[in-house]
Formats: structure tokens, sequence, C-alpha cells
């Protein structure tokens, strides 16, 4: 099965997630498809880029998404959705 999940970077104590699109047998840190987004959770309410045309194109071949990247997401909309518009 192919899912889309986060994959961690960056340091100690400081750590940065890279959105990935692999194989559900692949180690945290192992062999990935594809990188569609970051998401670094250090700066502010968590700074979020995802590629939204990628991410749609494999959903729609079928890749699930996780627990903590579904989360992610419904919570930058929320954020979006709430914010003024400029």
């Amino acid at each position: 099965m192919v899912r889309i999940r986060l994959s961690r970077a960056g340091t100690k104590k400081a750590p940065f997630y890279r959105i990935v699109v692999t194989d559900a047998r692949s180690p945290r840190g192992g062999r990935f498809l594809e990188t569609i987004g970051t998401f670094d959770p250090r700066r502010g309410d968590g700074i979020l880029n995802v590629k939204t045309e990628r991410l749609n194109h494999w959903t729609g071949l079928g890749a699930q998404v996780s627990d903590t990247v579904a989360s992610v997401l419904k919570k930058q909309a929320r954020a979006a959705a709430a914010a003024p518009a400029a």
C-alpha cells in the first residue's frame, strides 16, 4: 500500500518534516517515491507547504494519508478559513 506520511529531518531538538509518498513497508527515514511538501512545527503554529495537485494525484491513485498528515492538513485548512481576507 502507498502511504502519504511524514519523514523526519533536521537535528536533535529541532525537528523538520517532509511530507512524502512511500510504500507502507518502508521505515520512517527510508526510501520514498516523491516529496510533496514540508512541515515545520517549530515556527508559529507550524508552517505547512504542500503541493496540492500532487497530493490530489496520489490520493486519486489510492494512496492512504496517515493520521498525522490528515490532522496537520485539517488544522491548516481551519487556520486558512479563519484568517481574514486581506
